[in-house]
């Protein structure tokens, strides 16, 4: 399984590529599309990951009213 840095690499890499194509001026813009299609969804990744791990972390001796507030600001961080 891939650690967060790793995915952030892959990301990091996804748009270093989509970059090199924007500066080809005969470029194939499906092919850019894709790239950033994918890294779009190696972000939602990461995301949903961290926020999971995150969410756990955070809860943990938190009083009730602020475990609520943090889930409400998750799920809409998630969204």
């Amino acid at each position: 399984m891939k650690t967060p840095e790793q995915r952030i690499n892959n990301v990091v890499g996804q748009l270093e590529g989509a970059k090199k194509m924007l500066a080809d001026k005969n470029r194939d813009c499906f092919a850019l599309l894709i790239q950033l299609k994918a890294a779009r969804s190696a972000i939602a990744s990461l995301m949903e990951k961290i926020v999971g791990e995150e969410f756990n972390r955070c809860l943990l001796g938190s009083p009730r009213s602020s475990q609520e507030q943090m889930e409400k600001i998750f799920k809409e961080i998630i969204k």
